[in-house]
């Protein structure tokens, strides 16, 4: 895998085929430049606070936060597809086109970044998607976790943030927050599609989707402050499904 970021995240031209699937692989690490390898814990920022966000130097910073978010998904289904090599070919095809999304929101984020004066790897990053996706034991575990979860999340964190744009006046960046919105409600829709192929059948699909995550990723991960209805509506998750999303309260242990 290269680690040139560039390579990483550039659109594909050609025709994919999935005829030859070698043995089933695992990488410990994505392939990365020193200046984005995954930092020591704590050491890579925090996301910006709302209010500042008027400062457009946090507004690269937030960029910046979001491109590594965006290049971990991508690499974490590089990971999937190598690490399971006999899942259905559907779900293949179906990842590699989300791929191209992802491909296409690291570039977004990390030009803004440079419109806003920050260069990608200018500041430390972190792991926390990809290391939390070492757990993955199968396709369905994926499908609870990065889908349903962190892009489950982003329906969201994503208006959440393109309304802080707004209000700093960056109608650039409010803009790629849009945009990002809307594939992830394809992304989303294709993990609620897939939950339900390979779920237990006697379970339903809120029960499968917390039975199969890990802690301490949790069904209050996939939420943001602002709870939005539509987009979930539209991912394909039904009127259950979210009742029961927006109502899980965190268990005694973890308070």
């Amino acid at each position: 895998m290269s680690s040139n970021i560039t390579t990483k995240t550039a659109a594909i031209t050609e025709s994919l085929s999935d005829n030859e699937r070698p043995a089933a692989l695992r990488p410990a690490l994505p392939a990365r430049p020193d200046n984005l390898k995954f930092a020591s814990r704590k050491t890579a920022p925090s996301m910006p606070k709302s209010v500042s966000l008027q400062d457009p130097n946090r507004r690269a910073v937030a960029h910046h936060i979001m491109a590594n978010h965006e290049l971990q998904a991508l690499e974490v289904m590089a990971m999937v597809l190598l690490a399971f090599p006999d899942a259905p070919a559907e779900f293949r095809s179906g990842m590699a086109a989300i791929m191209e999304d992802e491909q296409r929101h690291t570039r977004m984020h990390v030009q803004r970044a440079q419109e806003l004066g920050l260069t990608f790897g200018d500041l430390p990053v972190n792991g926390y998607i990809w290391m939390k996706a070492t757990a993955y034991e199968s396709i369905l575990e994926y499908i609870c976790g990065l889908p349903l979860v962190f892009e489950g999340g982003n329906l969201d964190h994503t208006a959440e943030f393109e309304q802080y744009f707004v209000d700093a006046g960056d109608r650039r960046s409010a803009a790629i927050m849009r945009a990002i919105q809307r594939d992830e409600i394809r992304h989303v829709e294709f993990g609620m599609q897939w939950l339900r192929q390979l779920k237990p059948p006697e379970m339903d699909d809120f029960t499968a989707w917390e039975y199969h995550l890990k802690w301490p990723i949790r069904p209050s991960k996939a939420r943001g402050k602002t709870f939005l209805t539509e987009p979930r509506q539209e991912a394909g998750m039904s009127d259950e499904f979210i009742a029961q999303l927006r109502k899980w309260t965190e268990p005694p242990e973890a308070s």
